[in-house]
């Protein structure tokens, strides 16, 4: 077993790992146990009494935070000629139709989100090989397939994100940086569990929410009480 570095022992005896936390008591032990230079992600993981290969237990949604994730997120929209200036005028960093599905063909993916029209859904679709493993394919039930282009660049500006139970049954899904105030993560961490909770299939048997960690990207995780939760 390897040797417990000073800096690992002085981080095990700020918390008791055995024992699960309030959400506010977690989010203040992640930021004092964070110790990275650059300013770490905070991620939730919620083990989830389902089963996901049932579809009727699938577990999705998507959950804008109250203060944001903290990310400055690149967002494509491919759409029509028509709807191009309002996808601009919303704050989209790159716009366009066909020269995009070209650029993506040749392998350039260089966005956290990617928006189109209904029209356009049939040529995006075709990519599914590339932007389906980097979690890019646009979905209508994300928001991300609309005739509302602006009104979705400004969500996924403002701090909307996706989150899907994995294989595993557990959902990880990111609450903000090191940087942010206690209380605006244990919100932004509430707000994703209030959402979770909300989408209980009938069909789960026995206790739904089996366990929560909070982590920052280098930090051990701290356990979340179930107890306050459904």
């Amino acid at each position: 077993m390897a040797k417990l570095t000073k800096k690992r022992k002085a981080i095990i005896a700020k918390y008791d790992a055995t024992k699960a936390y309030s959400l506010v008591d977690a989010a203040k032990i992640v930021k004092e146990i964070t110790t990275t230079k650059f300013d770490a992600s905070v991620d939730l993981s919620v083990r989830l009494g389902v089963d996901p290969k049932k579809a009727n237990q699938m577990v999705r949604g998507t959950v804008t935070l109250p203060h944001g994730t903290g990310k400055t997120l690149r967002v494509l929209v491919i759409c029509t000629p028509d709807k191009e200036a309002e996808a601009k005028a919303a704050g989209a960093d790159f716009v366009g139709g066909d020269d995009f599905i070209t650029k993506i063909k040749e392998g350039w993916t260089d966005v956290d989100v990617i928006i189109t029209t209904p029209s356009m859904m049939g040529k995006v679709g075709a990519l599914g090989k590339i932007l389906g493993p980097r979690g890019l394919m646009p979905n209508p039930k994300t928001g991300t397939v609309t005739m509302e282009v602006g009104k979705a660049v400004k969500d996924s500006k403002g701090g909307k994100i996706d989150f899907k139970v994995d294989k595993a049954g557990i959902i990880h899904s990111s609450v903000g940086k090191a940087s942010f105030d206690v209380e605006k993560l244990a919100e932004n961490a509430n707000e994703i569990l209030q959402s979770i909770l909300k989408m209980k299939p009938a069909s789960a048997k026995g206790a739904y929410m089996r366990s929560i960690y909070l982590s920052s990207t280098m930090s051990p995780s701290v356990q979340v009480e179930t107890k306050t939760l459904a």
